[in-house]
């Protein structure tokens, strides 16, 4: 079948940045859809997309859809007919669902059941006379929260569209999207190619918009030319550029034809916390910062233009008069947040409700100190200053610097603790609280931070579980998962062995000492939560589901611990006798689950009769005293090793004994010496979970 490379450009005003490049995958994903639902094949399909333009070339498509057979089944030929042999009412209705006459219906055995049968061969259409369907589908099905109207239309789109393009091969697809007749004629670089620009095929689509068009159609291509300029401009001054790949993309998709420019500014706004001089030029002017080998900001800054200036000078001068106020706002914010210490603007979060039951900031701050002094005092560390850090931690939520630019909340925070006086660690730990902010994100590095960081995430958690508000199927306002793995991950990776069932309790009891009504199952539903967490994160590092279950079933209190042992329990899987234990374990537990009277603590040596018995009693004497100390130090996966030795008298056990004797005291004695035999596992995890045949 005969193929040609289909071309569809959408021409429109400028599209909103951070939106773009998801708009132009949206499109072209809506005509893959399209496309296999209709039955066409092709090669292959680029996109292309800039701040006036989505498109996409579609290449090796079929000339028309394969020509298919069809066949509907109807009803069963019995009743097909009444009692005097005329045609009943429901196969006259099937033939004319089929448009034909009863006659053209054939008969074939379906299941073992005679019925009726249409069947027709159908033309495949000309994939010319699908495109325009294809493409509007596409177009409506685009993910615009908000879609504007214009002139007198009242056709919507995500902007006011102002020419589009559609060519099958070398000529147009005649059709009319939005008020606006299809064509060849694209447009280039609003001021470097004011013409338009007649595409003579959809192959020449993207060389004809560089040149003469002065567009980079192709987005990655546009994106590398950014980052090129970018860091050219930085080898220039001998110096580092810092490249935030959201910012670049964003400038990627403001710009069709990039040029880069460095432009400077006064030495003296250096002073200004470096990240508040970022996040200026970050948001408001779109320009990327450099530093020295050192690391020390430099006072230039570099802008990405979306034309090529005649005087080069001028475009930088006037990113430099507008960069240059913005700067002056955040050193004076700077300046006048510095006036009030963090610590006189503790009684001001008592006006900031935190959350309706749960009450203010100012609240939530005292609460969190007062776990983070907890914490700190189980753990060994210093209370008094992780109850300070967590008093001054919200208190930047009122400074100047982060009501204009939230992402510095903790930052600013740390840098108005040193100049209060409060000392490193609690100004470092201001800044921790937050992480780990995302999957993958850095621990804090402090036992400060750390500590704060576990208190405030604990404070929250404990405070939604507690007024009937924990996460729901996808819903998660408050983001308790990710906060309950910060935990996990700090606690682990960290090493800080914490009981995190008495840390969660602990919580609650401050909840309520504030006036929170706390229902009595809310600790157990915390710790069981948080450690539901584990599940995903073992996943995602290869450990099997059974090996994860076999710790869950013992809840160890602490996630250092419960690490540990899955650790121990994963190494343990793996060797050659874990399997047959495994198995031994499940017919153990199952032996006394059935007991409904209660089995003795310890086996008496007297009472053991048979020499597989005694050999079985022997070994797990002899291994507890061996693995008791590992086990009680947390070498789990050496004690896990020693107690596979224990393979051959549990298999011989099995085989010569018979464990629910007659005789009542030999019989519960066998029990508890099975039942010493699962303890000694017990101590690390349920091993039985592994058995999963």
């Amino acid at each position: 079948m005969s193929t040609k490379d289909f071309l569809v450009e959408v021409g429109c005003a400028e599209l909103p940045p951070k939106a773009l490049l998801g708009l132009s995958e949206a499109f072209v994903s809506g005509l893959i859809s399209g496309l296999d639902a209709a039955g066409l094949r092709y090669e292959h399909i680029k996109p292309f997309t800039s701040p006036r333009r989505l498109a996409a070339r579609v290449e090796g498509l079929s000339v028309k859809q394969a020509d298919s057979n069809i066949e509907r089944v109807g009803p069963a030929v019995a009743a097909a007919f009444d009692k005097d042999g005329k045609t009943t009412p429901a196969a006259l209705g099937f033939a004319r669902s089929c448009g034909v006459d009863f006659s053209a219906l054939e008969k074939a055995d379906k299941d073992g059941v005679e019925k009726l049968v249409f069947r027709a061969a159908k033309k495949g259409e000309d994939t010319v006379a699908l495109l325009p369907g294809i493409v509007m589908s596409s177009l409506q099905k685009l993910p615009i929260p908000r879609k504007m109207r214009w002139g007198s239309t009242r056709d919507e789109f995500v902007r006011p569209v102002y020419w589009l393009v559609m060519l099958f091969g070398d000529d147009v697809v005649e059709t009319e999207l939005f008020g606006i007749r299809s064509s060849r004629v694209t447009r280039g670089h609003r001021f470097h190619c004011p013409t338009e620009i007649t595409v003579k095929s959809p192959a020449d689509y993207e060389s004809q918009l560089l040149n003469p068009g002065h567009v980079i159609a192709d987005y990655e291509s546009r994106r590398a030319r950014v980052r090129e300029l970018i860091l050219a401009q930085g080898s220039a001054l001998d110096a580092v550029v810092h490249i935030d790949e959201d910012l670049l993309e964003e400038v990627t998709s403001m710009v069709e034809w990039p040029v880069a420019l460095t432009g400077r500014f006064d030495q003296h706004f250096l002073e200004v916390p470096a990240e508040a001089l970022i996040s200026s030029m970050k948001n408001h002017q779109k320009t990327f910062y450099l530093t020295d080998e050192k690391g020390a900001m430099l006072p230039n800054f570099i802008a990405v233009a979306n034309l090529e200036s005649k005087d080069p000078s001028q475009v930088i001068a006037g990113n430099e008069r507008v960069i240059r106020p913005r700067l002056a706002d955040a050193a004076f914010f700077f300046e006048t947040d510095r006036k009030q210490t963090l610590a006189a603007r503790l009684p001001l979060l008592g006006n900031i409700v935190f959350q309706q039951q749960l009450g203010t900031v100012e609240q939530k701050s005292r609460r969190v100190a007062a776990l983070s002094e907890y914490i700190a005092k189980a753990l060994g560390a210093d209370a008094a200053s992780c109850g300070r850090a967590a008093l001054l931690a919200k208190c930047d939520l009122l400074t100047n610097m982060v009501s204009e630019f939230p992402e510095l909340q903790g930052i600013m925070g740390s840098y108005y603790a040193r100049y209060d006086g409060e000392g490193e660690t609690v100004a470092a730990a201001i800044t921790e609280q937050y992480m780990p902010r995302f999957a993958g994100d850095a621990l804090p590095s402090s036992i400060t931070g750390a500590i704060l960081a576990i208190a405030e995430k604990i404070d929250t958690m404990c405070g939604l579980f507690a007024i009937g508000q924990p996460p729901t199927g996808s819903k998660d306002p408050f983001a308790l998962r990710r906060a309950a793995l910060g935990v996990l991950r700090i606690l682990v990776e960290k090493a800080m062995d914490l009981d995190l069932l008495a840390t969660v309790e602990k919580s609650l009891e401050i909840f309520a000492a504030q006036g929170v009504s706390v229902p009595d199952t809310s600790a157990q539903q915390v710790f069981d939560f948080m450690l539901e967490r584990f599940r995903a994160w073992y996943q995602a590092e290869g450990v099997s589901a059974e090996v994860f279950q076999s710790v869950m079933e013992l809840k160890p209190v602490r996630p250092l611990d419960f690490s540990m042992r899955v650790n121990a329990v994963n190494k343990f899987s793996q060797l050659s006798d874990s399997a047959s234990l495994a198995a031994a374990n499940k017919r153990v537990s199952n032996i006394l689950q059935k007991q409904h009277n209660a089995i003795p603590v310890s086996f008496e040596s007297t009472l053991l009769t048979e020499i597989a018995e005694k050999n079985l009693a022997a070994a797990i004497e002899r291994l507890a005293a061996d693995v008791s100390p590992l086990f009680d130090k947390g070498d789990y996966a050496l004690g896990l090793e020693k107690l596979a030795s224990l393979k051959p008298e549990v298999d011989k056990f099995f085989e010569d004994v018979l464990v629910m004797a007659d005789d009542p005291a030999i019989r519960d004695n066998r029990l508890a010496l099975l039942n010493q035999l699962r303890s000694l596992f017990l101590r690390v995890a349920d091993i039985s979970c592994l058995h999963t045949a």
